[in-house]
C-alpha cells in the first residue's frame, strides 16, 4: 500500500512565473480546499525568476502563513527546473504538483489523496477538456501524445498533465535523476510504480495570460521527443536502410531489364539513370553510418548530463 489512514504530510509543489495578478486568488482557493484535513501540510512555492510582483506577494504570503516555504530561483531556469527544485525541497508522504495560474483545479486535492491512500504511488491529472482552449494548441497537444506513441514512448495517457500526486517513494527515485533537458511528467510516468487517472476540465485563467508560450511548448514537445526516445537519432539510419534496400532493387531490376533482356519494356536506362541509382545506394550507406554514430552520440549524451539543473537565490 502507497498510504495508511494514519497521519501523514502532504507537500504542495506550486511553481511560478509572472503570475502576480492571480496568486493572492489562488492562494486564498488552496488555502480554503485544504482546511478542514487532518493532514499536516507544506506548501512550496517556487519562483522562476520572476520580474513582476511575484516574489513580493509570495514573501508576503509566507510570512502569513507557516506552512509556506518559498524558493526564489537566480533566474527564470525554466518551469521543469522549478517543479524539480520544488521536488527536491519537498519532505511529504506525498507531494502534490499543481500550477499557480488556477487551470488545475485546487478542489480535486482531496480526490488524489483518496486515489494514492488506497495505494496508488503515482496519481495523475487527465485534461479531458480546456475552457477557452484554441484550436492549434489542442491539436498540437493530440499530434504531441499521437508522435510520443508512434516513436514507442512507453505509458504516455493522451492528456496526462503535471498535476499530479506522488509517493514519497517515486519523489526518492525522482530525486535521483539527472536529466538537463526534463519533461517532468514524463520522467515520472518513466519511473513506473502503481497509477491511477483523475479526468478533469482544465479552468480559464482568471488573470494575466500564459506565460508557456508556443515556442516554449515547441521546445518542451523537443524535449519530451529527445529525454524519452532515441528514435529521432535513429531516423537517419532507417531511411539509410530503406533508400539502400530500394536503391539496390532498382539497380538490379534496370541491369536485368536493359542489359540482360535487351530492354523489352522500352524504357531506355541510361547510363545516367543507372549512375543516379549508384548514388543514391551510396547516400544510403551514409546514412546507416550516420544512424550507427547516433547510437553512439545517444549512449554519449546519457552519460554526460552533469550541469546543476537550477540555482537557489534564497
Amino acid at each position: 500500500m502507497a498510504a495508511s489512514d494514519k497521519p501523514f504530510l502532504l507537500s504542495i509543489v506550486i511553481p511560478v512565473f509572472n503570475e502576480s495578478e492571480g496568486l493572492a486568488h489562488f492562494h486564498a482557493a488552496l488555502d480554503r480546499e485544504l482546511k478542514g484535513h487532518g493532514w499536516r501540510q507544506q506548501i512550496i512555492y517556487v519562483d522562476d525568476g520572476s520580474n513582476d510582483e511575484t516574489p513580493a506577494i509570495l514573501k508576503k504570503i509566507a510570512a502569513g502563513d507557516e506552512r509556506v516555504k518559498l524558493l526564489s530561483l537566480s533566474r527564470n531556469f525554466g518551469k521543469e527546473q522549478a517543479t524539480t527544485a520544488g521536488l527536491h525541497a519537498a519532505v511529504g508522504d506525498a507531494v502534490i504538483i499543481i500550477d499557480g495560474d488556477g487551470q488545475h483545479p485546487v478542489e480535486l486535492i482531496p480526490k488524489f489523496v483518496q486515489r494514492w491512500q488506497k495505494g496508488a504511488h503515482v496519481v495523475i491529472g487527465v485534461r479531458t477538456a480546456n475552457q477557452k482552449e484554441g484550436f492549434i494548441k489542442r491539436a498540437g497537444s493530440r499530434l504531441f501524445y499521437s508522435s510520443l506513441r508512434v516513436f514507442g514512448v512507453p505509458n504516455i495517457v493522451p492528456g496526462s498533465t503535471d498535476f499530479r500526486l506522488i509517493d514519497k517513494q517515486v519523489l526518492s527515485e525522482f530525486k535521483k535523476l539527472t536529466e538537463r533537458n526534463r519533461v517532468t511528467r514524463a520522467l515520472i510516468d518513466w519511473l513506473g510504480y502503481e497509477r491511477d487517472y483523475i479526468d478533469f476540465v482544465a479552468n480559464p485563467r482568471r488573470h494575466g495570460t500564459a506565460t508557456y508560450s508556443f515556442k516554449k511548448l515547441v521546445r518542451l514537445a523537443l524535449n519530451g521527443f529527445v529525454s524519452l526516445s532515441f528514435m529521432p537519432l535513429y531516423l537517419s539510419g532507417y531511411m539509410g536502410v530503406f533508400i539502400t534496400f530500394l536503391s539496390f532493387i532498382a539497380s538490379i531490376f534496370a541491369i536485368v531489364e536493359k542489359y540482360l533482356l535487351g530492354d523489352p519494356l522500352g524504357w531506355n536506362i541510361t547510363g545516367t539513370a543507372i549512375l543516379g541509382i549508384m548514388i543514391l545506394f551510396l547516400v544510403g550507406i551514409l546514412l546507416i553510418g550516420q544512424g550507427l554514430l547516433a547510437i553512439y552520440v545517444a549512449r554519449i549524451y546519457t552519460e554526460v548530463q552533469n550541469r546543476p539543473l537550477y540555482i537557489i537565490k534564497d
